[in-house]
């Protein structure tokens, strides 16, 4: 694979979730009843980084949770040889407006399962979604409430979404296959 493009740098990416935590406060009326859930991995400091931003905005400490979806995946045949990671949801989602956080929105596979996962927990008033690159070719009727940017790709690119806890860098990056 080589670099067709960087998309965002450290600023941008950052001023994208800056935006993204003032339309959630905007769309829930503040941010009383909402929660956080980042899905893992890139989803879990982004969620993260908006919990911080609403924290600094409203001046409210916003539950945030960290979801794995492993074994909510439609593609996984053998789900006793998976590796899991542990889903930490420290708090009731139960009639809550629950904001599942993810990197990149593609066919919307991921997102479909993370919201088979959160209905496990409870019955959340609404499930909303926000994503920092939408990059298209959906498979299901997903679609997003919140984007950082969407970016129109070919299936033959990949969208690597760099955060620092993870990579060592805030960056987003287009790849050709």
């Amino acid at each position: 694979m080589r670099v067709k493009t960087q998309i965002m740098d450290e600023a941008a990416l950052k001023r994208s979730l800056v935006r993204i935590s003032h339309e959630i406060l905007e769309k829930n009326n503040g941010s009383k009843n909402v929660v956080l859930v980042g899905i893992r991995t890139r989803g879990v400091p982004l969620a993260r980084s908006i919990s911080a931003n609403l924290k600094a905005i409203d001046g409210s400490e916003i539950p945030t949770g960290v979801l794995d979806i492993t074994l909510y995946r439609d593609d996984l045949k053998d789900k006793s040889s998976a590796t899991v990671n542990a889903t930490e949801i420290p708090f009731s989602v139960e009639g809550k407006d629950v904001v599942l956080v993810d990197d990149v929105l593609y066919t919307g596979r991921t997102v479909r399962a993370a919201i088979d996962a959160v209905m496990e927990l409870g019955r959340p008033r609404t499930i909303q979604l926000a994503v920092l690159i939408d990059r298209g070719h959906r498979e299901l009727p997903i679609r997003a409430d919140y984007v950082g940017k969407n970016i129109p790709t070919s299936k033959h690119e990949i969208v690597s979404v760099n955060v620092i806890e993870e990579d060592g860098e805030y960056s987003v990056l287009l790849y050709d296959l």
